[in-house]
């Protein structure tokens, strides 16, 4: 969850911890979606199905949130 949060702050879609804003860092959030899908990928099996299913939703609504940035980003 930390992880994904900071993905989030990264993309501009959530206030840092003690709520101020960022400008949006799309290298920083990429890199912490690679490392969520990593261990979406190495953790399979080994995961009950809520924990399963919740980091493959968090890794999907990251990467539509990324992609959603850098095309706001880049007009």
């Amino acid at each position: 969850m930390s992880l994904a949060s900071t993905a989030l702050i990264a993309l501009g879609r959530m206030p840092g911890p003690e709520g101020e804003s960022h400008e949006l860092d799309l290298e920083t959030a990429r890199h912490l979606i690679d490392v969520l899908g990593m261990l979406e990928h190495k953790t399979k099996g080994n995961l009950d199905e809520a924990e399963q299913k919740l980091l493959a939703s968090l890794v999907y609504d990251l990467r539509v949130a990324f992609v959603d940035a850098k095309k706001a980003k880049h007009g």
